[in-house]
């Protein structure tokens, strides 16, 4: 196999591997709602997400959803001292994946769910990072990526693909109309860029939305952006803000936080109550979860 790019190969074939039409029309199969299954079909889309996540010949990845394997080969090949940890659990594509790339041996497949797996178990089999890598079925995908992010200290980096609606809120600056509580969150632990647009016609079969690949490299040792006690408690301040986004600041707080609470730590961070949580950067929520303490919070109606 060849990737293009005049990289060796690290398996028995000697012609590139099948289109994901090929695969599914051999195996006769089809694409699942269920599982969220549409397949990338653009070699464009493959060698962006393949030259973005691999960094050295021995990297570890761990693949989130492998699907037919169309990535998983690809990876395969670029880290032939290393691993690539393939995940799915789709008894279908597992079939697929074991017969398709049975010559490879650098790569496991993990019939297993994304969500329920132990990335950290898998850093320590190799007993250093990892690098995660996927195409995140949308309707999963935030609570994948905070899996992510719990296992921050030993991922080197994420590059996923996810609806490109989703890009645009975890990247979008403050103040505009994307920016809010999944954006703060992911990169108040996290550098996010953009590696490549993926338009619906790059699949099969195609969604109704477009995509993007962005990568997440987690801040050195695993530490936030600002100075957090409680990740929880931030994460508490972070939504309540956003929750009402018509409400100003101090008004959407105290939905969540005693009042009197709330204009104290207005007060002793200086922001002004009238402001909407929206026009907060990182920063301010950092001191705002400051001084606000935590076992004032009630639970919202």
């Amino acid at each position: 196999m060849s990737d293009g790019n005049g990289h060796g190969t690290h398996s028995l074939r000697a012609e590139p591997f099948p289109d994901a039409r090929v695969l599914l029309a051999r195996y006769n199969l089809r694409a699942k709602k269920s599982f969220g299954q549409n397949f990338l079909i653009s070699d464009r889309a493959f060698r962006a997400i393949v030259d973005a996540t691999v960094r050295a010949d021995d990297d570890w990845i761990v693949e989130i959803g492998a699907g037919l394997g169309t990535l998983t080969a690809r990876l395969a090949e670029r880290v032939p001292e290393g691993k690539v940890i393939a995940l799915e659990r789709d008894p279908d594509m597992i079939t697929v994946l074991r017969s398709e790339l049975a010559g490879v041996d650098n790569v496991e497949i993990e019939p297993a769910d994304a969500l329920r797996y132990d990335l950290r178990m898998a850093a320590k089999w190799r007993g250093d990072s990892i690098a995660v890598c996927g195409n995140l079925p949308y309707h999963i995908a935030a609570p994948l990526l905070f899996r992510v992010l719990d296992a921050r200290t030993v991922i080197r980096c994420a590059v996923v693909m996810v609806q490109k609606e989703m890009a645009d809120r975890i990247v979008a600056a403050p103040g505009g109309k994307d920016y809010g509580a999944l954006g703060v969150m992911i990169r108040t632990y996290a550098d996010v860029s953009t590696v490549a647009k993926v338009g619906a016609g790059s699949f099969v079969p195609p969604p109704k939305i477009d995509s993007t690949v962005i990568k997440l490299v987690p801040l050195a040792g695993g530490a936030p952006r600002v100075p957090i006690a409680s990740p929880e408690h931030y994460s508490t301040v972070v939504r309540a803000a956003f929750g009402q986004r018509r409400k100003t600041l101090r008004n959407a707080l105290r939905a969540v936080f005693d009042d009197a609470a709330v204009d104290a730590a207005l007060a002793a961070t200086a922001i002004d109550g009238v402001r909407r949580g929206e026009t907060l950067d990182i920063a301010e929520f950092g001191r705002l979860a400051a001084a606000l303490p935590a076992q004032v919070a009630t639970p919202a109606p």
